[in-house]
């Protein structure tokens, strides 16, 4: 059991949370989910697996029409091995993190490939595939196949946070918070309580004005006791992010369609489709001038009012927007701009084409 501070246990007798009461208030209150199995039914593996990779970083009600998509087109773990990876990525646009998707496929391919189909039980065998760490493999050994495991993401952290009223600042207290979830990890029903703290953190434990009076931990949480429950997790200032800043090329033909290509195999957005653009670098905005002698293409560009704006995890992105006509020869991918979705282009190229072609006038 993680210590609390002297504080915490002069003030509060101790209750050891039961993870029975929580699986009591799981079974009436566990949430529908599209890659939950029903009572009764077993996990399937490869759902467990694919819904934690896009859960990572998004939220539940953007993952679900993703993950029923995936699912209608490759149903099994084997016919995401065989898809092209081109056809994953595009699939994947609009969930970010790109880089998920590449190691989703990759993934599939080894397991594929190297174990016949079939997910290893054992977590050091899970983190040894690609995209799997300590959570993930965590989440897939409990939830798919029943074994016990701590799985902590960030409803559980904050749970255990208030639950042991710990008080120290994240990412520090990682460490203490897994601690705290390994300490009531019951060896049954590995993957109902491991679900159970996830719901119980997304729907009852929430950020904002928990709803302390259906928790069936009530009695046992120190941070309740002491009303300090909205303070908890407490984090450290984050740093500002930086802002970055480019101009995006945006070249139409005489027909009216627009020239995109593909980004390196490595880096921010690998593989992805994309509308070309000066390196993206802090400090000011290079003039249109000073860059139209780099642009890709020739054309006489014109810049479109606005700028386009886009949140990446480390940096702010501001890009200027340039269209220009050519043409239609030049090397890259001519497409029309109404056919974006069926490309494999990320949001901020998207919104770059939206900004070119709908909301920024050019400049005369």
């Amino acid at each position: 059991m993680p210590p609390v501070s002297r504080v915490n246990a002069s003030k509060v007798k101790r209750k050891t949370p039961d993870p029975r009461a929580l699986l009591t208030w799981y079974d009436t209150h566990r949430r529908v989910l599209p890659w939950r199995a029903p009572f009764g039914v077993t996990p399937d593996p490869y759902h467990v697996w694919l819904s934690e990779v896009m859960l990572q970083q998004t939220t539940v009600a953007t993952v679900g029409p993703y993950f029923t998509k995936f699912i209608a087109r490759w149903p099994t773990l084997n016919s995401l091995a065989a898809a092209p990876l081109e056809d994953v990525l595009h699939a994947w646009a609009g969930l970010g993190y790109y880089r998920r998707a590449r190691l989703l496929h990759e993934c599939a391919k080894l397991l594929h490939t190297d174990h016949g189909g079939v997910f290893p039980q054992d977590e050091a065998a899970l983190r040894a595939l690609p995209g799997f760490g300590p959570y993930t493999a965590a989440a897939v050994r409990a939830i798919a196949f029943d074994k016990p495991a701590t799985v902590v993401d960030g409803n559980v952290e904050r749970v255990m946070a208030r639950i042991f009223a710990l008080t120290e600042s994240l990412p520090k207290a990682k460490k203490a918070l897994r601690a705290a979830a390994a300490s009531l990890a019951p060896e049954e029903r590995a993957g109902d309580y491991a679900q159970a703290l996830m719901d119980l953190g997304a729907t009852v434990c929430t950020p904002r004005v928990p709803k302390c009076g259906l928790c069936p931990w009530q009695d046992c949480c120190l941070a309740y006791a002491q009303k300090i429950q909205e303070t908890l997790p407490s984090r450290a200032e984050r740093a500002a992010k930086p802002v970055r800043r480019t101009i995006a090329f945006v070249l139409f033909s005489p027909k009216g369609e627009l020239l995109i290509r593909r980004r390196p195999p490595q880096g921010l957005l690998a593989e992805m489709m994309e509308v070309p653009s000066s390196p993206w670098q802090e400090g000011a905005l290079p003039s249109i001038k000073a860059v139209a002698r780099h642009a890709p293409y020739c054309a006489t560009w014109q810049r479109c009012d606005g700028l386009v704006t886009h949140i990446f995890t480390h940096f702010k992105l501001e890009i200027a927007v340039v269209v220009g006509r050519g043409s239609g020869k030049e090397k890259g991918v001519w497409i029309s701009p109404t056919h974006i979705d069926r490309e494999a282009l990320p949001s901020v190229m998207k919104k770059i084409i939206q900004h070119a072609t709908e909301g920024g006038r050019p400049r005369k």
